[in-house]
């Protein structure tokens, strides 16, 4: 496995700015992968269900999850809940043992009164706040032990429904672009749309 530094280059120049909250889920995803006794996936062996929303810092930490566990949306081992949590569970897909991860409540109300965040409520953007505001903080986060700052359950069972992939395409029949097979709708004259096209049909 990568080591935290390896994969901290990673997650920045995929994160695209420094912050305390990629290194937080950065380091969660990697606690997860131990306790759950997995490596980091290639493919579709792990699954991640974030309990994370939208418009706050908890884009910024699934970042992070996505780079340590390799759950991504492309290759859709991911789904966001939208609970607006920080807070995710990791699933080994083949056996289904899964593991929930999250900030410590007392940990993440602290780090909201940092004065990186202050920043953040003033309007200036996460780049553009000083590496004197933001290393120290982020050089925490990623020293810190994970007993300080996360909350491992007990690994557990979930059930796993298991998809098959689709490599069939045909054409819409109304806007002529190729769509897999999965996701084409009846028309009323007997051809197939896309959803867009489907839709459009409706209105």
């Amino acid at each position: 496995m990568e080591t935290l530094k390896d994969l901290l280059e990673v997650a920045l120049e995929f994160h695209g700015h420094k912050c305390p909250a990629m290194p937080m889920g950065l380091r969660a995803g990697i606690a997860a992968m131990k306790a759950l006794g997995v490596e980091r996936a290639k493919d579709k062996e792990l699954i991640v269900e974030a309990e994370t929303g939208n418009g706050h810092a908890a884009g910024c930490f699934l970042d992070g999850v996505m780079v340590s566990t390799g759950c991504t949306y492309g290759k859709a081992n991911i789904q966001k809940l939208f609970y607006n949590k920080m807070a995710f569970t990791l699933i080994e897909a083949k056996s289904g043992k899964g593991i929930r991860v999250s900030l410590k409540p007392d940990f993440f109300e602290k780090t909201l009164q940092s004065p990186f965040v202050q920043e953040r409520k003033r309007g200036v953007s996460p780049q553009d706040i000083s590496p004197e505001t933001t290393n120290p903080l982020v050089e925490r986060i990623l020293n810190l032990p994970e007993s300080e700052f996360l909350n491992i359950s007990k690994v557990f069972h979930k059930e796993v429904k298991k998809g098959t992939p689709n490599f069939k395409v045909k054409r819409c029949s109304k806007c002529g672009e190729a769509v897999f097979t999965d996701k084409l709708k009846e028309a009323p004259d007997g051809g197939l749309l896309c959803i867009p096209c489907a839709e459009a049909e409706r209105s």
